[in-house]
């Protein structure tokens, strides 16, 4: 019987990770971090490519933390990056965040997700396989004028003419 049920996760796992490869991530994307009450950016860096890798994930910011949950716990391909190296950078209302994720398996993600937006965590108890939360602790805002989306150099300030 657990043979089936593991049969069923996995079937299960490669149709929802083709929906949001192909359909749902795509569009969502566009708008990730972006516009109010929109899932936000994680990137993570590849842990085999080294490169960098955008998800749009949902979840909650409280304080200078963001909790989510995650569909797929340690099977997703972003929480193995973010294991392999925790330091990771968040798009939230058009700003980058850099921060460091801890996933969490002790916390119930069933109750946390109670607590975090209703549209994606219905998504995520619906779609999800192995539920996993995830704390991303922020760092604070040093410069907040250098962390605007593109800004991928420090600010430099030109002498104004005569």
């Amino acid at each position: 019987m657990a043979e089936n049920a593991t049969r069923r996760q996995q079937r299960k796992q490669r149709l929802v990770n083709a929906f949001q490869r192909y359909l749902a991530n795509p569009v969502v994307k566009l708008i990730a971090g972006r516009v109010p009450g929109a899932p936000v950016l994680l990137e993570t860096i590849g842990r085999k490519s080294g490169e960098p890798r955008r998800n749009p994930v949902g979840g909650s910011l409280v304080g200078d933390s963001f909790w989510l949950v995650s569909e797929h716990g340690t099977r997703s391909q972003y929480v193995k990056n973010l294991v392999a190296d925790p330091h990771v950078r968040l798009r939230i209302r058009g700003r980058w965040r850099t921060g460091h994720a801890h996933p969490l398996p002790d916390d119930d993600p069933r109750a946390r997700l109670r607590s975090l937006p209703r549209g994606n965590s219905s998504a995520v108890r619906a779609m999800g396989t192995n539920l996993l939360t995830i704390r991303i602790d922020l760092d604070p805002l040093t410069d907040p004028m250098n962390t605007r989306v593109g800004a991928s150099h420090p600010r430099v300030e030109f002498p104004r003419g005569p």
